[in-house]
């Protein structure tokens, strides 16, 4: 941007932007990083409840197999099932002991043969699966037991814990997992307990078995998500530190490129650089041109045509706002005054108004000034209210406003529905005509909450007595739908683009004749 950067102030924001902005990379990879880190922290807890779990079901599988070849003995002499159920205990590893049991009590064993004891169906869930912590033979050391039969006669196979507890141990000390058999459960210190496991800190897991009255629950007993990233992500911390002096180096240039002295903006207004671009409004119907918005570019020497985000907010904050209008006002009088036979009567000219022009009535000379260039009745002049800067109800505020209308001056809210106060200024000032946001036409045909809004905006105007002008039309569903709801005037690309005068001019020339241009042929035109 063509502007000498100004040396800024030790604590101003413009000192403390680049370390914000050298803060976002760091403290926005910090974030994903988290977020990636929870993420393997989690695919580990269920990385390991999976792998309890499907071995949990290999060891009973194994004993349902065995159970299922057992099962034709329940009820015979346990001289004749003896054999057997030892047998089975030598072929599977996994297999401790074999009982059957008759009329719900166990009758033969293959570590004791005969037998006598009861079989409590309660203790099984589901009737299927007991987790005990010993029993007659062992007592204090947990047994996983299978249970197979009905109407009283069955087999039990039961398997030793310290095959479940070898792979309990198998995982992260910091990283417990728990298996649970209906209100019972046992971690990796083998001890059996009642009711639920504790829960975990971070990355609780649990998963239930889909063929047996099993689940396993995992989960860390402590955050590890920060010890985690610093272990596993130490180039990736040094290169969002480098990221964050990047960001905040270009923040900083930026800053000192877009900062400029007031002797930038008074020199460019006395070599007349800041020039009038034109983007016509078009009425309702035959969509001819009515209006136009005057909006301000500066024609640099150097750097060619500026935006005028790039230099109107500071010319706003440094006041200079008021002369740059003054001077567009005359220059676009001085174009526009010999053409305008070209206009039609009552034609439009807006212009964008700050707080800065509300603090005193200069602006009724600089509207006086404009009005009295061209022919009575030709233009009307409308002032356009913007919010980059709140305008107070002063009493020279409600003065000046007040002799703008006596003036024929009309006072448009523009940006309607985007900034804090514009319900405040309808409320406030004496307002023509609300200028609709086009964030909110370009909605149209897509998002129903900003059309809800949108009606509403018109539905107030028309109780209000309000004109409208809806900014940001760009496509013929935009101008039909606006249309429709009879929406006075519509402004955007679709009819036209803002131009430099001359282009303007040549335009307005070469479209349909007004009855203005049939008194009198159209002048010349001469560029601006």
């Amino acid at each position: 941007m063509p502007l000498t950067a100004l040396r800024p102030a030790r604590w101003s924001w413009r000192t403390l932007l680049p370390w914000a902005v050298g803060l976002l990379p760091l403290l926005g990879g910090m974030a994903v990083m988290r977020w990636q880190a929870e993420r393997e922290l989690l695919e580990q807890s269920q990385a390991a409840a999976i792998q309890v779990l499907r071995q949990s079901e290999l060891i009973l599988d194994q004993l349902s197999r065995s159970a299922q070849a057992l099962l034709p003995l329940a009820g015979q002499p346990c001289e004749v099932a003896s054999l057997p159920l030892r047998a089975e205990v030598t072929r599977n590893a996994f297999v401790r002991s074999t009982v059957l049991f008759n009329h719900d009590r166990v009758y033969c064993t293959s570590l004791l043969g005969g037998y006598d004891e009861a079989v409590d169906l309660n203790d099984y869930t589901e009737g299927t699966l007991w987790l005990m912590n010993g029993n007659s033979v062992t007592p204090g050391h947990p047994l996983l037991v299978y249970r197979l039969g009905s109407a009283g006669r069955g087999v039990l196979v039961t398997v030793d814990s310290e095959h479940v507890l070898t792979f309990l141990r198998l995982s992260d000390p910091g990283l417990p997992v728990q298996i649970r058999v209906g209100e019972h459960w046992i971690g990796a210190e083998g001890q059996v307990r009642n009711g639920s496991p504790p829960s975990a800190i971070k990355a609780p897991v649990r998963m239930a078995s889909t063929r047996f009255p099993l689940s396993v629950q995992a989960g860390f007993r402590e955050d590890r998500t920060l010890a985690y990233m610093l272990g596993h992500y130490p180039a990736l911390f040094g290169l969002l530190v480098m990221l964050g002096l990047l960001a905040g180096g270009v923040c900083r240039w930026q800053i000192r490129r877009a900062t400029s002295p007031r002797a930038e903006i008074e020199r460019a207004l006395q070599a007349n650089e800041f020039v009038a671009y034109l983007q016509p409004v078009v009425r309702r119907g035959d969509y001819k041109w009515s209006g136009v918005e005057v909006l301000m570019r500066w024609q640099h020497p150097k750097d060619g045509l500026v935006r005028p985000d790039l230099f109107i907010p500071y010319a706003e904050h440094s006041g200079q706002i008021v002369p740059m209008t003054r001077a567009l006002m005359a220059h676009t009088a001085h174009s526009l005054a010999p053409f305008a036979p070209l206009l039609d009567d009552h034609f439009h000219i807006a212009f964008n108004i700050t707080a800065d022009h509300c603090r005193d009535l200069s602006l009724l000379d600089d509207c006086a000034r404009f009005l009295a260039q061209f022919p009575p009745g030709r233009v009307a002049l409308t002032l356009e209210l913007t919010e980059r800067k709140l305008i107070e109800p002063s009493p020279t505020t409600l003065e000046l406003f007040d002799k703008l209308h006596d003036m024929g001056v009309m006072i448009a809210l523009d940006d309607f529905g985007t900034g804090q106060s514009s319900l405040n200024y309808l409320r406030q000032f004496r307002i023509d005509y609300l200028k609709i946001d086009q964030s909110f036409v370009a909605m149209i045909g897509g998002d129903a909450l900003s059309l809800h809004i949108l009606e509403s905006i018109i539905e107030l105007c028309g109780k209000l007595g309000l004109g409208i002008v809806a900014e940001g039309v760009e496509t013929a569903e935009q101008r039909d739908y606006l249309d429709r709801y009879t929406v006075d005037y519509q402004q955007g690309y679709l009819f036209a683009r803002p131009m430099p005068v001359a282009d303007f001019l040549k335009s307005l020339a070469a479209r349909p004749s007004t009855p203005a241009l049939s008194k009198a042929p159209p002048p010349e035109i001469i560029p601006d």
